[in-house]
């Protein structure tokens, strides 16, 4: 009965080819932003930090950019919902 009203409420899917090329410039734009921000927080914070400070926050923050990708790429080749 209320079809009409969930169609309207959820808004047209997106095709799997838009999802891709969504993912892709996400992910480019992403990567090198992210290594950017990343190296300049390490560059202003631990100057006078020990060896084993830096290695922890290089090796934490160079593992974090897989968060969003990891979370983007699921939804970039999820079907489409009929």
């Amino acid at each position: 009965m209320l079809g009409w009203l969930t169609s309207i409420h959820r808004g047209p899917s997106m095709t799997p080819r838009l999802k891709k090329l969504f993912g892709t410039f996400f992910t480019i734009v992403w990567l090198p932003l992210y290594a950017v921000i990343a190296t300049g927080i390490g560059m202003r914070v631990l100057p006078h930090a020990g060896w084993f400070v830096t290695l922890l926050y290089y090796a934490l923050a160079g593992t974090l950019w897989i968060i969003p990708v990891g979370l983007l790429l699921p939804w970039m080749h999820r079907e489409r919902e009929k």
